[in-house]
């Protein structure tokens, strides 16, 4: 086993959103996902906490050479920790590390730090793409920290926005309605 995979439980299950070939959907124990506002950004991360009654879904990924440079950067405002190696269930025995916001740099978010839809249209579709409707379900289930969401799909402002299908807009709508989470107009 090495170091060099990460575990993405985001926007970094979506493939298209990164350059990391060699994936394996994964689930990991002991965490679950958690909308964090940093005061360092003034935005809001999807992150991760540790609970010990929860897990949740995401990729796991080699990091060729063990170069975690540019996943640093594209990571800033995160901090990088390593996950025991029996948290991970994955199709291959895989030490890594996983990516969560600094809990002393950061709050549950409000209205003044919504979620941006082209940020969560993003991750349900990689969420849609490895795990279907199920995995989608799973998602909001084991995400808390939801207040708001600031729609911005006209203009969108999270930097790896990409154009997601209708449908898909449309089912993070209905689970967001259900979850009675406000919405901000952009």
């Amino acid at each position: 086993m090495t170091d060099d995979f990460f575990f993405g439980y985001g926007s970094l299950v979506n493939r298209q959103t990164h350059v990391y070939a060699d994936t394996s959907p994964a689930t990991i124990r002991g965490w679950r996902r958690e909308w964090r506002k940093s005061f360092a950004y003034g935005q809001t991360f999807l992150s991760v906490v540790p609970d010990a009654s929860a897990q949740i879904d995401g990729l796991v990924a080699r990091v060729p050479g063990g170069d975690w440079g540019a996943l640093d950067i594209r990571e800033a405002g995160y901090e990088r920790l390593p996950l025991a190696p029996e948290q991970i269930i994955a199709p291959r025995a895989v030490e890594a590390q996983i990516y969560a916001v600094a809990r002393e740099g950061s709050a549950l978010p409000g209205p003044d730090a919504p979620v941006t839809l082209s940020y969560l249209d993003v991750v349900i579709e990689g969420f849609w793409t490895e795990f279907g409707p199920a995995g989608v379900a799973r998602f909001f289930e084991t995400t808390t920290g939801w207040a708001a969401v600031l729609d911005d799909r006209k203009a969108p402002r999270y930097p790896r926005a990409r154009p997601v299908p209708p449908e898909l807009r449309d089912i993070a709508d209905s689970y967001l309605n259900a979850l009675q989470v406000i919405r901000i107009r952009d």
